[in-house]
């Protein structure tokens, strides 16, 4: 007798209700009582607390940095010398020379007190330049002019316009990260002013930054008005979409503030102080890293945890094998259905979900194994029915005009033609009505092709001539039967029946690498060989380009037709063989046939 399971319910959706209610409902009330009983908003108004007084220390430091770095410019800008060259209607006379020496000199006395610094330079409006650096070489007068800091400081109108973190190219063959201080002269007299500028070492504020500690993964990073970064500790991986911050909520914020997010699938906590120059400093950290009972959380976490994780495993085990039984039994007659075994059945045990599926599981393999039987019987009487249908090839307009001429012949006495097309016809009609095998040898195929030549050229009273060259190797290789004479046909009504002066067909075959290539070759008016392979491979029928009349385009659609040739070729042996056509106006066509090389005794496809 069967043993019961220890849970058995009548539906499969309760049991995976029970046991996920029983893991859930066991683990959340646990945890959630735990974590309630430790935690407080106290917690979460000190994280606040501590982040914001990190934060406007580095917002201080910050300001006066940047102060200090202000008064500097301003010391810089009001030099005597440099405000004397500035009034110079000719800077690069003697005296301007001296003036820019001394002015360059003063400058390079302030840059090297201050590591900081890395460049102080002033460009005058009446073409003045001045670096306090001896090691390098400024850029082009034009060209610093139409430089970002440049037109941001004449725009300012004498105010200082701090610049976000970006790569300074004042020198030549030189690229420094900086951030820059740029500021607008006083304008003299005679409206001549200028504007100095003052980069600072990007590393300065990284420093300023980096000595600020907020728990293990807390950073701080800084914006410009604009959204862009000035400084961020991860900035490259910011930069590939990395990483993610709360940007827009941080732009709109006004004044200081302090929010919670989530981002890149952790909560941090932003803290915004701004500063007088458009710049936010920005704090973020970890809720979790700033629990002051970390450790007494930890420790009940992992003792109630293990709790629930033991209680859990026990009763997912359970549950498991009993809900996942039947399931596997029913996976490995699915395996058996995937391998072509839909007499497989599965033995119905149960009355839940699991039983009915097993049960239309049973209905479907029989079903389809019925169905299957009946598309392969379908498919098969389709085949032999389009090839049956496509080898009535003989049009009955070619038949009753064959008719005609050997009765004209008869009357006009013309008794040797007569006996040569009557002959050419019953061959031709042997060959085309026969009921033997489906491949026959090139050499029966060219036969055929002949008597419809002989045919064709005593009606059209020898409008064109033809010719043979086959290699005589290939001759017993074996070939659907009548598939060249749409070929020839199309030759003669699109090819050489338009042309004024007589014609020429010749029928070509060899051996290539790939297999048998066969070639009807006239030198009739041409067509638009892309045109009628585009036609062909898309397998549809259509009117031959090119000079095609109603009777010729009746003509070309009788029979096999070329589609049809192609379709039968390739359902016979692949789409790799078929028909392919190389035609030039007034040149003539080419049309290829290629197929495997068959020896005696290959079987074809029906």
């Amino acid at each position: 007798m069967r043993r019961r399971p220890f849970f058995q319910f009548k539906s499969i959706h309760t049991n995976i209700a029970i046991a996920f209610s029983s893991l859930i409902i066991c683990t959340t009330v646990i945890l959630s009582a735990n974590t309630y009983l430790l935690s407080s908003d106290a917690v979460k108004d000190n994280s606040y607390a501590y982040t914001e007084q990190l934060i406007g220390q580095v917002n201080t430091n910050i300001q006066t940095y940047i102060g200090n770095m202000e008064s500097i410019s301003e010391l810089a800008i009001r030099d005597e010398g440099l405000q004397k060259l500035m009034r110079l209607p000719d800077p690069y006379d003697p005296e301007g020379l001296a003036l820019t020496k001394q002015a360059s000199g003063f400058f390079r006395s302030i840059a090297e007190s201050r590591g900081d610094i890395a460049s102080i330079v002033f460009i005058g409006t009446n073409g003045a330049l001045v670096s306090g650096r001896s090691d390098a070489v400024l850029k082009d007068y034009y060209e610093l002019l139409n430089q970002d800091w440049y037109k941001s400081a004449r725009e300012a109108g004498g105010q200082t316009v701090i610049s976000s973190s970006r790569i300074q190219h004042v020198y030549k063959n030189e690229y420094r990260w900086v951030v820059s201080i740029s500021r607008q002269a006083e304008a003299a007299a005679d409206g001549n002013t200028g504007v100095l500028l003052v980069d600072l070492n990007y590393n300065v504020i990284n420093d300023l930054c980096k000595q600020i500690h907020m728990g293990n993964r807390g950073y701080v990073f800084l914006l410009d008005p604009t959204g862009d970064l000035i400084f961020h500790p991860q900035q490259q991986l910011v930069y590939s979409g990395l990483k993610s911050e709360e940007f827009d909520r941080i732009l709109q914020s006004s004044g200081d503030r302090s929010f919670e997010a989530e981002s890149d699938g952790k909560t941090k906590i932003y803290t915004i102080r701004s500063s007088p120059y458009g710049w936010k400093v920005v704090g973020v950290n970890y809720p979790e890293e700033l629990v002051g009972d970390k450790r007494q959380i930890q420790f009940s976490a992992v003792l109630w945890g293990s709790v629930c994780l033991v209680i859990a495993l026990a009763i997912s085990i359970l549950l498991s094998l009993t809900l996942t039984k039947p399931i596997k039994r029913l996976e490995g007659h699915m395996k058996k259905v995937e391998k072509g075994d839909f007499d497989t059945r599965v033995e119905i045990e149960s009355t839940n979900e699991i039983g009915k599926l097993a049960r239309t599981f049973n209905l479907m393999t029989g079903k389809i194994k019925e169905l299957m039987g009946q598309i392969v019987q379908e498919q098969e009487d389709k085949r032999i029915s389009e090839l049956k249908a496509l080898q009535a090839q003989i049009h009955p307009h070619f038949l009753y005009n064959t008719l005609d001429s050997i009765i004209w012949m008869a009357e006009m006495n013309k008794l040797d033609d007569c006996v040569r097309m009557t002959s050419a016809l019953s061959k031709l009609l042997r060959s085309t009505i026969s009921k033997g095998e489906e491949l026959i040898p090139i050499r029966s195929e060219l036969a055929h092709i002949e008597h419809y030549l002989t045919i064709q050229s005593i009606r059209y009273r020898n409008k064109f001539t033809y010719s043979f060259e086959v290699d005589p190797a290939i001759m017993d290789c074996r070939m659907l039967k009548i598939v060249l004479q749409p070929l020839v046909e199309n030759a003669i009504y699109h090819g050489i029946k338009n042309k004024a002066d007589a014609g020429h067909i010749q029928i070509k075959g060899y051996r290539t690498g790939g297999g048998i290539e066969l070639q009807v070759i006239d030198d009739g008016v041409g067509t638009d060989a892309a045109k009628l392979n585009a036609n062909i491979a898309k397998g549809r029928a259509g009117p031959a380009p090119a000079a095609l009349s109603a009777a010729a385009a009746a003509s070309a659609t009788s029979g096999l037709g070329l589609q049809n040739v192609n379709h039968r070729i390739q359902l016979n042996f692949g789409e790799r063989y078929g028909l392919s056509f190389d035609s030039e106006l007034d040149e003539g066509t080419t049309v290829t046939l290629r197929m495997p090389e068959l020896g005696e005794g290959s079987g074809v496809q029906l």
